[in-house]
């Protein structure tokens, strides 16, 4: 090895050993196996006030992933409106993304919040989530989508 090329190497080592490698950005929404907020029905939790399974026969898709619904009225307002319906912080957990992470939800962790729907990956979160709904939203949207990565 020539004396340039041990130096150039010696150099580029600490620059090599800080490097970290390149992770793949999270999808903008929430989903396992391609399916949207564990198949439930987003319209549902508006129309029926809670989750509602949706049908593999009734999906949609959005921005990068399947909706399923449970009755085609529900399929229909979705697609003419989807941002009406689509929870904040695409289906992650809202609590969560406030704190500046990203977590799976849960279907039975719910709020709806000023005619958005915000979604917790459990109970406990939806608990800490209701203390201080604005100033969740606040710091979620602050975080959003900085930490899908």
């Amino acid at each position: 090895m020539h004396r340039r090329s041990f130096v150039k190497l010696t150099l580029a080592t600490p620059a090599l050993l800080l490097a970290r490698p390149a992770f793949a950005a999270e999808p903008e929404i929430y989903q396992e196996a391609g399916i949207a907020i564990d198949g439930s029905d987003p319209v549902g939790y508006f129309t029926q006030n809670g989750p509602v399974a949706g049908s593999p026969d009734r999906s949609v898709q959005y921005k990068g992933a399947t909706w399923r619904f449970a009755d085609q009225s529900s399929a229909d307002a979705f697609q003419a409106n989807p941002t009406a319906f689509a929870p904040a912080f695409g289906g992650y957990c809202a609590f969560a993304a406030s704190r500046g992470y990203l977590a799976p939800t849960t279907p039975e962790a719910w709020t709806i919040y000023e005619d958005k729907l915000y979604l917790n990956a459990n109970l406990r979160a939806r608990e800490l989530w209701l203390e201080d709904i604005p100033g969740n939203i606040a710091k979620g949207e602050a975080n959003w989508p900085g930490i899908l990565g």
